[in-house]
């Protein structure tokens, strides 16, 4: 019989050394990631592996991507040629599995029968930890049976399973409800072309250029290259400038981007022209304090330069505040101030049909 532990007991050290405890003993653990919960085992146990196929009564040859910490432990476990780093580094950490070739360091029960391998450094900290902390990939296939949807709580998939599927269950890591994401977005870079297996919530076309079908899409877009960009800055204040058409998704990209500091309430402010939002919430992913402020600009309605003399918005490029400018190329003159004290990032988000929209970012 499976133990479990939850969480909001805030025992992260515990939850890390129990399930690498129990991955060492060629256990099967249930544990959160960023977007659903996953079956983890040592990818170097051939016995766990088996194991873990049992229980998803997955067809032998079948595929299963693996976690991995970090580019060092990806380029461990795969090829990654130099044209493919770049790239990499743009969507890794992320909702992203790369298939490239194997170095045969994993069981080949993982490997595709063109000998790839599938691997993911989730946007996750506590995956990452434990990878980290195990010291080699862990699987990262999805909590359910061949067939099955994917689960977003430990309750239902439970309910889905036989006592026989329970008792190969070991270890069960509990981060209650997780949000509605799809599964990742699988993409072979195994060959000399780029080639979608997958769609996921986010998927790009190149590097620098996203597709969205939906506003809930185009939002998620917005908090993932905050998340991105985040990481890398050094408390600049960072200003994104939208640009598009009339309904193409700004005000949508804007919410995204806030709901990372927690502003859920996003207000157009074309007649007012910006709002400001205090107190953003502290992010334990950041290892920082927090962010000041979010200031949110619609420069539809400004049509005299002049007008940004009264306007002040240039005031508000302070360390640690963030910025988001619909129709943002009214800026002018204007744009190389912001561009000398603050981190600019231009998004164009183009009409493709009438449900879908080309983000370059």
């Amino acid at each position: 019989m499976f133990t479990a532990i939850h969480t909001k007991e805030n025992n992260k050290s515990l939850i890390i050394k129990k399930s690498c405890d129990v991955l060492r003993l060629g256990g099967l653990v249930v544990f959160p990631s960023d977007t659903v919960y996953g079956l983890l085992v040592d990818s170097t146990n051939e016995e766990a592996v088996k194991k873990l196929i049992q229980f998803k009564n997955r067809p032998i040859g079948k595929a299963i991507s693996v976690f991995v910490a970090d580019i060092e432990m990806l380029k461990s476990v795969v090829d990654l040629p130099k044209s493919k780093s770049e790239l990499l580094n743009h969507l890794l950490p992320g909702p992203f599995t790369v298939i490239l070739k194997s170095k045969h360091k994993v069981s080949k029960s993982l490997e595709s029968e063109k000998g790839s391998l599938g691997v993911r450094i989730p946007n996750y900290p506590l995956v990452r930890d434990l990878v980290t902390a195990f010291g080699k990939p862990i699987t990262a296939t999805s909590a359910n049976l061949g067939g099955r949807s994917p689960h977003y709580s430990i309750q239902t998939f439970l309910n889905e399973l036989p006592k026989n599927k329970k008792d190969l269950i070991d270890f069960i890591v509990d981060a209650s409800k997780l949000p509605k994401n799809k599964p990742s977005t699988v993409v072979d870079l195994s060959t000399s072309h780029l080639k979608l297996l997958r769609r996921g919530d986010i998927f790009f076309k190149k590097s620098n250029s996203y597709i969205s079908e939906s506003p809930a899409q185009t939002r998620k877009i917005g908090r993932y290259l905050i998340e991105k960009i985040l990481k890398s800055n050094k408390k600049k204040p960072i200003v994104f400038v939208l640009r598009g058409d009339l309904g193409s998704g700004k005000t949508e990209m804007t919410r995204g981007i806030a709901s990372y500091f927690g502003v859920e309430k996003i207000i157009s402010p074309t007649f007012v022209v910006y709002y400001e939002y205090d107190n953003l919430v502290k992010s334990e992913k950041l290892k920082v304090k927090s962010y000041k402020k979010f200031i949110h600009a619609d420069l539809y309605n400004v049509e005299d330069p002049e007008e940004f003399k009264y306007l002040g918005l240039e005031n508000y490029l302070q360390k640690e505040n963030i910025m988001v400018i619909e129709w943002g190329e009214k800026l002018g003159e204007l744009y190389e101030k912001f561009k000398n004290k603050a981190e600019v990032i231009f998004i164009e988000i183009k009409y493709k049909s009438e449900k879908e929209r080309e983000i370059k970012v």
